[in-house]
């Protein structure tokens, strides 16, 4: 039987304010990076687990302080029974009766769980000589239902219920698998639309972005209405009327400023507003939805935990569910969150770009569309294309749309070279 012999961390950044890719009205000069841990292990074939947190610069040497304190709940430990039974990992994780105090389920502390539960999930793929998704996929609907807390979620979402759900699903997935090998998955592209860019920039991406055969873009707004009806409008022109223009707030507004400005924005048929105020104000975003109709509203990239998507959902306020690789406790979570958009039916549309974000929610995408939803209506992954060269897998995209991974692993491994170079403050990209 294996150990776990380490948790080793690394801050990792990328200077991407440089360029200003990334920037949007509330980050208008983001350095991408990665609180980063390999989970160790004492096989003598040197197999590992890679997880990571994703963050914009500063603080992230606090991202990695907390990934190192779980420390203590995971070195030492037989490596089986904590892949066998990664249900009871997660609780047993995120419960701790002294870490809990820290959020609970929310901030800091419950990323880095997320960070150890990923890497948990890459270290079991690898075993199995699977992708990620794949891995998932062939779980029975008893064993996806054993992964996820049902804690605060029964008064909408049981355990007997979504076993319904995943065995209703059941039947197709052999179709499914096929058609998503051969065809891969729909993606929308953010590259053209970072805040920061000039118009000629804008209109030369935008155009690369129908060339390479996307069918949606995003634009971010929120810095200047001016500005953004200028750039919406150049978007606009170049799509035509087919393309469909999702816009990006980042949180920028109040709730009646949200209405006043989607309104202004609204002749040029935006496909969604996303983070149209505090990603914490569930009826701020459900009077939203109601008062900027037929445009919709998409959030979830800063949604802190399972309830309160539960609650956006329950109160009509999200018409389209984001969720991130990092931002809640991992797979086990997202799983949950992938259940409850199913019991609403409402789209998931992973939020991706960043360091590697790209690469790991496509397995939980697909994963959805095998084994949960068994649906693409009105789905897309986000895709920006950067530091996609860092990464073991990289995602590979074909006609606007993302090919399913077939490497063993979750897609979190980082190049040892790029680890080297961008370790904070002292890898050769910062000295």
């Amino acid at each position: 039987m294996s150990q776990i012999t380490a948790l080793e961390t690394f801050d990792l950044r990328f200077p991407t304010s440089r360029f200003l890719d990334g920037s949007d009205a509330m980050n208008p000069d983001p350095d991408y990076s990665a609180a980063y841990v390999v989970v160790r292990t004492d096989d003598g074939d040197g197999s590992a687990g890679h997880g990571f947190v994703f963050t914009i610069g500063r603080g992230n040497d606090v991202q990695v302080a907390a990934i190192d304190a779980l420390a203590p709940l995971v070195v030492g430990c037989r490596l089986e029974p904590l892949l066998d039974d990664l249900g009871s990992t997660w609780r047993r994780l995120v419960h701790d009766s002294q870490l809990r105090w820290l959020g609970p389920e929310k901030g800091v502390m419950h990323m880095a769980i997320g960070a150890v539960v990923n890497a948990l999930w890459d270290l079991k793929a690898k075993r199995a000589g699977l992708p990620l998704w794949r891995l998932l996929s062939d779980l029975s609907p008893e064993q996806l239902v054993d992964l996820v807390d049902f804690r605060y979620l029964t008064d909408v979402l049981d355990p007997i219920e979504a076993l319904d759900l995943l065995q209703a699903a059941e039947p197709g997935r052999p179709e499914r698998l096929e058609r998503l090998l051969a065809e891969g998955y729909p993606a929308y592209t953010t590259t053209p639309g970072w805040l920061g860019y000039d118009d000629a920039k804008l209109a030369r991406l935008t155009r690369e972005a129908l060339e390479a055969g996307f069918t949606q873009i995003k634009l971010k707004v929120g810095g200047d209405l001016d500005d953004d009806v200028r750039r919406l409008g150049i978007a606009r022109d170049i799509c035509g009327p087919d393309i469909r223009i999702a816009i990006d707030a980042n949180q920028r507004w109040g709730v009646d400023e949200a209405v006043r400005w989607v309104k202004e924005l609204a002749p040029f048929d935006p496909w969604w507003v996303e983070e149209p105020t505090s990603p914490d104000d569930v009826l701020g975003h459900a009077t939203i939805a109601r008062r900027i109709a037929p445009v919709r509203v998409a959030t979830g990239e800063h949604v802190a935990n399972r309830v309160m998507f539960k609650q956006l959902l329950q109160a009509g306020a999200a018409q389209f569910v984001q969720i991130d690789a990092t931002r809640v406790a991992g797979v086990n979570e997202n799983l949950a969150i992938l259940l409850l958009a199913a019991k609403f039916g409402v789209p998931v549309c992973p939020h991706a770009g960043g360091v590697g974000l790209c690469e790991v929610v496509q397995h939980l995408a697909m994963a959805d569309y095998v084994a949960v939803s068994g649906s693409l209506h009105d789905r897309v992954i986000e895709h920006v294309d950067h530091l996609h060269e860092h990464f073991a897998d990289p995602v590979r995209i074909e006609h606007g749309r993302y090919l399913a991974p077939t490497r063993p692993g979750a897609g979190t491994e980082i190049l040892v070279p790029s680890i080297q170079a961008h370790r904070f403050p002292d890898g050769a990209v910062w000295a």
